[in-house]
């Protein structure tokens, strides 16, 4: 059967005219250039080597392949000087069958370059396009008579399931490397197993003759599941596992597993997401996928921890911006139940020459995916209105795309986000997928927070049967810059609070919207900007780059979505004041707050998520807020001068767009 090993140590990496130096996997080489501004960083090709045995294995019933999680953003392989594999694209698996190549000791090269190209996606965005092989490689022997996703690195097993009252039906498709078996000796049997591993149901089909050049595929095969037990969100996400068997003559050559859940979900124009037959308003959050100091290459932990603060804050839907994410964030989003939009990077420009690059991420994305509960619709593209040029072959384009989804997924609904200035009568808002999401920062970019409900009340009048999303959405906010009267563009901590209490308090107005998508869960790498005192960051995070710092923002939304009482005093980095009275703002899912002023009682609030309390400094105060169990604590120092470094120095781009650098 399969055997697996991870090739990540003792890799040698080479930078053009430097000398190569050893790194272990995962690495990218603009970890530090690629988050420090001056949109200067690294974009070349790079070489990796690495030195292996050949693993034990049986030439005549057995083969040997490598497999790539993520090499950024395209790569050349070869082993032994062969070349095995070409890839373009920086973030899906790709596999290589390396029998052939093989010796008893083996060089493996993988050149990844991340160079500018106009073929390519991503080229023009607000993140930084990492180089390096930043995911795991693994070295694996498979069996010659394999389940095999082909070309598109699939797992050779789509279960599709199907809500049928009580029940459910689930429709299995088996995709075969014969292996020189003939296909009428060969057969498929998938058993159904519960969460607890108890088999629950199961299905045998034939395996039809392959078409030349092509893998064998199933006979249709449906099974049905009694008494289905639903995965229901993050109340009950609940997976089953399909175990599929791939026998000749009786005798089992190869197996694979994967989970899957029964759920039925639908998006309504007046009334929002269901989920399971009932209102399930999509409260999200958008996620790169990049830590400080590290780039692109990160471990599991760091994953896990992503998913944790994220189920912390009491999100239930995570759009995975703005690329194919890492297969363990989308099991892990399974397992925790967050309801998730994935996307291609064909993003802020159509390049005529990436047509073909846009099919093939798209075809990697729903066939490595497919199976995920999680997800629930498939992005088509980001902001592409930003500076393409040729509408008419970028409209085909999207309409390609918009087919191919359904073509290969015909259970799930297509999506795309709108850039802010386009146009809400356009062909890209109406005439491509079946929902729409718009990426509008009215409030931040533009002054007037009022404007988001102008747009959206019009936006459902003029189109009421559109489904429309809050794409993306956000202010810059630095736990360093304070501010007793935020404003605007000031990059403080409290304008981006003030913003994100008034954009929840809007939605509550218009309950037809499909979803919300705070940007960004975690402040992000932008190496062309130049914003916030922090060149080459995105600061519209509610959590900051290393994940150690929460934002007074992540509380707001914590208030709002999670169920788990807390309370949260704001400003706390905000110590030094002048004033001879201040207002302490407390945030809270309770009912009721009571707040402390030096020990001494001040005042009990009853209201609604956002409590306020005037108090008088004197020489310094220290604070304390309590609803039941809960409380927490802040000091504030009572000083003559105000504390400039709360204060942003330079003017310049306070609260331009990155696009409006271009």
């Amino acid at each position: 059967m399969r055997r697996t090993c991870f090739l990540s140590e003792n890799w040698m990496f080479e930078k053009p005219g430097e000398k190569p130096v050893p790194v272990t996997l995962p690495h990218t080489w603009n970890n530090i250039d690629g988050q420090d501004g001056g949109n200067d960083y690294l974009r070349c090709t790079c070489t990796y080597r690495v030195n292996f045995d050949a693993p034990s294995f049986d030439p005549a019933s057995e083969c040997v392949r490598l497999s790539f999680d993520g090499v950024g953003i395209s790569a050349k392989v070869s082993v032994n000087g062969e070349p095995v594999a070409t890839h373009e694209g920086g973030y899906s698996r790709f596999t290589a069958d390396i029998t052939q190549a093989l010796a008893g000791k083996n060089e493996l090269v993988v050149e990844a370059d991340n160079s500018v190209n106009d073929r390519i996606y991503p080229q023009k965005a607000d993140f930084t396009f990492y180089g390096g092989i930043y995911r795991a490689v693994e070295l694996q022997v498979v069996p010659k008579t394999r389940f095999d996703g082909g070309k598109y690195a699939g797992r050779g097993l789509r279960v599709t399931p199907k809500v049928n009252g009580k029940d459910a039906s689930v429709d299995v498709t088996a995709w075969v490397n014969l292996g020189g078996v003939a296909a009428s000796d060969a057969e498929v049997r998938v058993s159904f197993l519960d969460q607890e591993g108890k088999k629950v149901s199961e299905g045998t089909a034939k395996v039809q003759a392959p078409a030349e050049g092509k893998n064998a595929v199933t006979e249709d095969m449906t099974i049905q599941i009694k008494n289905a037990h639903r995965w229901d969100g993050v109340a009950d996400p609940y997976l089953y596992t399909a175990q599929a068997e791939l026998l000749v003559k009786g005798v089992k050559m190869d197996e694979v597993c994967l989970r899957f859940g029964v759920r039925e979900y639908r998006f309504d124009e007046e009334k929002g997401f269901f989920l399971n037959g009932r209102s399930y308003p999509l409260h999200g959050v958008s996620r790169h996928q990049d830590r400080k100091a590290l780039g692109n290459a990160i471990t599991k932990e760091m994953h896990k921890e992503d998913i944790d603060l994220i189920r912390e804050m009491g999100a239930n839907s995570i759009r995975l911006a703005h690329y194919q994410h890492d297969q363990y964030f989308y099991d892990l989003c399974d397992e925790y139940g967050m309801v998730v939009w994935a996307e291609i990077p064909y993003i802020s420009e159509h390049m005529p020459n990436g047509r073909a690059n846009t099919v093939s991420q798209m075809k990697e994305l729903i066939i490595q995916n497919h199976h995920h509960a999680c997800i629930v619709c498939w992005g088509i593209s980001n902001e592409i209105t930003i500076s393409t040029k040729d509408n008419a072959d970028m409209l085909d384009n999207h309409h390609l795309l918009n087919d191919l989804c359904h073509k290969l997924d015909p259970s799930r609904e297509t999506t795309l986000a709108c850039y802010a200035m386009c146009n809400p009568f356009s062909k890209v808002v109406h005439e491509v997928s079946d929902l729409v999401g718009y990426n509008l920062y009215l409030g931040w970019y533009v002054p007037g927070l009022w404007l988001n409900d102008a747009f959206l009340g019009l936006f459902h009048k003029f189109y009421p049967k559109r489904r429309l999303c809050y794409s993306e959405y956000g202010a810059e906010g630095m736990p360093n810059l304070h501010s007793a009267k935020p404003r605007r563009g000031d990059h403080t901590e409290e304008y981006q609070a003030v913003y994100h209490e008034y954009m929840l308090k809007c939605f509550e107005k218009f309950p037809w919207m499909w979803g919300t998508y705070v940007w960004n869960m975690y402040d992000f790498a932008a190496d062309a900007r130049d914003q916030g005192g922090e060149p080459g960051m995105n600061h519209k995070g509610l959590v900051t780059f290393d994940r150690k710092t929460k934002k007074d923002s992540f509380y707001i939304y914590k208030a709002y979505w999670c169920d788990d009482p807390f309370v949260h005093i704001c400003s706390k980095r905000f110590a030094d004041r002048t004033e001879d009275r201040i207002t302490v703002k407390v945030y809270s899912n309770q009912k009721e707050v009571t707040l402390f002023v030096n020990g001494n009682k001040q005042e009990t609030k009853q209201g609604r998520y956002v409590f306020t309390f005037e108090v008088p400094m004197g020489e310094g105060i220290e604070v304390k807020a309590v609803s039941g169990a809960c409380e927490d604590c802040a000091v504030f120092k009572k000083v003559s001068t105000p504390n400039l470094s709360y204060t942003l120095k330079e003017a310049g781009d306070k609260g331009a767009n990155w696009t409006e650098k271009k």
